[in-house]
């Protein structure tokens, strides 16, 4: 399974789905920085086929003080995750939740960029509107992520079962056709998507986590530098105004 995971990454990484770069200057250090492929309104494509978000903007304009030259690469969650673990990419920008399990695992995060809460999704014709009411049925969730976390967290107390996807358009497809009951995403995303993409689901109230900051991981120490710049560029950004334009631009 792992030989299998690390061809189709290195296919990704030929042909990959979506990138956009910063160059750097003859000599110059490029530093490659793997993302999601489908992770509105923080990691998307619009429709004029550009990648675009909330992660893409922000990496821009830390690059963009500190003077660092960038190479984003799209390959999906689990892509992502993988070149960053086997060296193939220096860092992660993905909507990534900083928890102890992934510090514990080697994940070396920055300071965080953005709060999250992690939210159960459901059909809009569904009667499902608080956990007991999940009591027999089947939650759909992503790999790997603090969604995941959260609906396992759950599970045994409300009495459902949790099946296991790779990416977030499909997660929501299967309860859009009524094979999961429920879904579990970060709260802005799937608003987002609900909103611009006309999905047929609904949060209910009072159904989500108490939440988490994202954060910029590298998983190898060599590369503190890119984090260093990293946390010293989001505090730049924050305090010029930067920041909080980008957050208005896709949330408001």
């Amino acid at each position: 399974m792992k030989k299998i995971m690390l061809s189709l990454l290195a296919l990704a990484m030929i042909f990959g789905a979506a990138s956009c770069s910063k160059k750097a200057k003859k000599g110059g250090k490029t530093w490659i920085v793997a993302t999601d492929t489908a992770f509105r309104p923080f990691e998307y494509t619009n429709e004029k086929n550009q990648f675009v978000g909330i992660d893409v903007d922000l990496l821009a304009a830390v690059a963009e003080d500190q003077g660092f030259a960038y190479d984003l690469q799209s390959l999906g969650w689990d892509g992502a995750v993988a070149a960053v673990q086997v060296g193939q990419a220096d860092g992660l920008i993905a909507g990534a939740t900083i928890k102890k399990e992934r510090i514990d695992s080697g994940w070396i995060f920055s300071d965080g960029y953005y709060n999250a809460t992690q939210t159960f999704v459901v059909a809009k014709d569904s009667s499902i509107e608080k956990f007991e009411d999940l009591k027999g049925k089947t939650v759909a969730v992503k790999n790997g992520t603090a969604g995941m976390d959260f609906a396992n967290k759950l599970k045994d107390k409300y009495g459902y079962k949790v099946t296991v996807f790779e990416d977030s358009p499909t997660m929501y497809q299967d309860v859009v056709l009524g094979n999961s009951d429920a879904c579990v995403e970060d709260t802005p995303i799937i608003a987002s998507n609900i909103k611009e993409a006309k999905l047929p689901l609904k949060i209910p109230a009072e159904m989500e986590s108490e939440g988490a900051p994202y954060g910029f991981a590298i998983m190898n120490a060599k590369n503190q530098e890119l984090l260093d710049m990293f946390n010293k560029g989001l505090a730049n950004i924050r305090a010029n105004g930067t920041y909080q334009k980008i957050l208005d631009k896709y949330l408001k």
